[in-house]
């Protein structure tokens, strides 16, 4: 660490203590000591709703936004800095909770290991009105507010007196104040929900958190709210144990840790928890999070799905959205006849275009997944857009099996072009093969996506090679190819043979676009069909006079594309599937629905990362036992996910008394409130709601 710049970070603190410690009076605009006007991080506090209601908790918010390069910090700022000192002024009878903190990022200066916003960022408090109010009574809230903003050279003390006035009424909530509050909301740090444990090893802390094998955690970092405690600069080390994930870092020099810690797991962007750490045993051994864990994964179990892969793309040529195309590439191979050199480049230029675009498919998943999203193979069928893409592709396919035009992609190129379109062969293989599923590929790219990026993208080329492996096989296997029979007039009567597998694609196609847009997705799919049979009709008439594709074509084909995309967007959104369980997700809406019509409905909330949530579902929720007694007594099950906090379902927990999950609740039939649950389940427990 340079000297200077420790001694001028040491004088800038110091005297951003001296500040604070004397609370100097200030008004909102802020001075830096060094003669510099302020404020770099501009305040204002707002409420969620003007009007609360008697009795009742507004949301208050400090809303704070950082000039260009500077930032402030969390509740402990770590090696250096100030966190927030707020000082409320409120009317007798209410009050003001404690500050609550999103969770913050890590900004290393010199060697200093700094707990930071360097955004827009709001803290959050509760004022809790007293219950006498009266309607039309002004409610004054007043806040002195002390911070400091630093860059990565200066640090300035700043302070801001604010206030607003809040006037008793219905509670309303206006929309713009909804949706900037669930924002704020959604920052926040989760509470985990149950308890992790440490233990202290000469100057290593170890904390084991619960958190399931199966959730998704991407470059893990805890941040320790209790100060003094762990050397915040110093690496952390991350390994999952089973249904634990184990965390190991430095203890500050003089600290002495004992009793509960508190602190803050960020497991990926936009998923952090809150957690309450205590003394106790934390499991050993396990697999390091990151890409050092690629030598710890058993060897057994990579081969065993990259064989898998290999089989499955194997088998996906004869699915029928991948055989038509590799029957007539196998075809043109049988057309160069001894010609060895260009029949191998081709097979090699169409493998490398197969396994590419498995291994970019491959590495969106992973991508995505570590983002914190829940996808596997073929995800992007998910997107209404994609779908109507792919039956824009596939109908020209068939178009031109069909013999309405050609297209040099599939037909063969000649004089150098063969390897062009050998690869652009492979890549479109790969990429109609999505809607289908061969065998022992769902093994396979399930273990793929838990495994290590190295070897998960190592699986999805695996998956490439095994589409391309029957092409490399006649190109470098010449008794296999003279097996072929000779080309001859034939050929056109398999091409249109060929084109009756690649209609049942497209009308599979067609199909899933009316399934996720109910009426117009089928008008939609109609469209695009009449389209593009049209487009490549015209087309064809033209090649077969002796003319090169049009600019007229050209523009034909990129408007039904805009077409596709843009009419895929206007479709409207689908219904939710039900999920394994028969329940239907949550909704306020929803629930108050089937209370009208007297129906019980249980109501649970669960998370990913949730480990006591899972063990209901698997031994309680789940069962044949409770399934059958709920089936029996009429009993509506809606489930709740908040893996990625949803604001709708955390406003519904705060309506409970409740910050984090599980939550289960029963509403009896004709009930006017809901009866809530213990948070550990048993079959008798839930079958026991129905009896009598």
């Amino acid at each position: 660490m340079r000297f200077s710049n420790c001694l001028f970070m040491t004088f800038s603190l110091l005297a951003a203590l001296f500040v604070v410690l004397l609370g100097g009076t200030g008004a909102a605009q802020a001075q830096s000591p060094f003669g510099e006007d302020g404020p770099h991080i501009i305040p204002q506090l707002v409420a969620e709703s003007a009007t609360p209601a008697p009795g009742s908790t507004v949301l208050l918010a400090i809303a704070l936004r950082p000039k260009a390069g500077w930032h402030g910090y969390w509740v402990n700022p770590g090696d250096a800095g100030l966190g927030m000192d707020a000082r409320w002024a409120v009317p007798a009878g209410a009050s003001v909770g404690t500050l609550r903190y999103p969770a913050p990022q890590r900004l290393l200066v010199s060697g200093l290991m700094n707990h930071v916003y360097e955004g827009p960022y709001a803290l959050l408090a509760e004022l809790r009105l007293p219950p006498g109010a009266k309607a039309g009574q002004v409610v004054p809230v007043a806040l002195d507010a002390r911070w400091l903003a630093c860059t990565d050279k200066i640090c300035v003390p700043e302070q801001a007196k604010l206030s607003l006035s809040l006037t008793i009424g219905d509670g309303a909530v206006t929309p713009d104040a909804r949706q900037r509050f669930d924002g704020y909301r959604a920052a926040l740090p989760r509470p985990l929900g149950s308890e992790a444990h440490y233990t202290v090893q000469g100057n290593r802390l170890r904390i084991a958190i619960p958190y399931p094998a199966a959730a998704p955690v991407t470059a893990p970092w805890f941040y320790a709210e209790t100060k003094d405690l762990v050397a915040y600069a110093a690496p952390q080390d991350a390994r999952r144990v089973g249904d634990m994930l184990v965390i190991e870092t430095g203890v500050a020099p003089a600290a002495r840790p004992s009793g509960a810690i508190e602190g803050v797991l960020t497991a990926g962007p936009g998923m952090a928890l809150a957690l309450t750490a205590r003394p106790g045993p934390v499991p050993t051994g396990g697999v390091r999070v990151g890409e050092d864990i690629t030598r710890q994964v058993d060897a057994a179990a990579f081969l065993l799905a990259l064989a898998g892969a290999l089989l499955g793309g194997l088998l996906l040529n004869v699915m029928p959205c991948v055989f038509p195309i590799l029957s007539l590439k196998a075809i043109s191979l049988a057309k160069a006849g001894g010609e060895e050199r260009q029949v191998r480049r081709e097979a090699i230029a169409y493998a490398l275009g197969a396994l590419l675009s498995c291994m970019a498919l491959g590495g969106a998943i992973l991508a995505l997944r570590a983002a914190g999203t829940s996808v596997g193979w073929a995800f992007q069928l998910q997107d209404n857009r994609v779908i109507a893409l792919l039956l824009v592709l596939v109908v020209a396919i068939t178009a031109n099996l069909a013999g309405l035009f050609a297209l040099p992609a599939l037909d063969g190129g000649r004089q150098g072009k063969g390897v062009r379109g050998a690869f652009l062969t492979g890549v479109l293989a790969a990429f109609v093969a999505t809607p289908c599923t061969g065998p022992f590929m769902a093994a396979a790219m399930g273990a793929a996506i838990l495994m290590p990026w190295p070897l998960a993208v190592t699986i999805f080329a695996g998956l490439g090679l095994g589409l391309a492996s029957p092409f490399l096989a006649l190109a470098y296997i010449p008794s296999l190819r003279r097996r072929l029979p000779r080309p001859g007039p034939w050929m056109e009567w398999l091409r249109r043979i060929m084109a009756v597998p690649m209609a049942l694609t497209a009308l599979a196609l067609g199909w899933l676009l009316w399934r996720q847009g109910s009426g117009a997705g089928i008008v939609l799919a109609v469209v695009l069909v009449a389209a593009t049979f049209a487009l490549f009709a015209a087309i064809g008439r033209g090649q077969r006079r002796g003319m090169a594709t049009s600019v007229w074509g050209m523009a034909g084909a990129v408007a039904i594309v805009v077409l596709a995309c843009a009419g895929a967007m206007q479709l409207p959104a689908p219904r939710p599937a039900e999920s394994v369980e028969g329940a239907v997700p949550f909704s306020t809406e929803r629930l108050a629905t089937l209370r009208a019509e007297k129906r019980p409905v249980f109501l649970y909330f669960t998370a990913d990362w949730c480990v006591t949530c899972k063990v209901n579902e698997a031994s309680a929720i789940a069962t044949d036992d409770v399934r059958a007694a709920f089936a029996g007594a009429g009993v509506a099950v809606m489930v709740g996910d908040w893996t990625r906090g949803d604001p709708v379902i955390t406003r519904f927990l705060e309506t409970q008394g409740r910050s984090g999950v599980p939550l289960y609740l029963y509403y009896a039939p004709g009930a006017d409130k809901a009866r809530p649950l213990p948070q550990l389940l048993t079959p008798a427990t839930l079958t026991e709601l129905v009896k009598g």
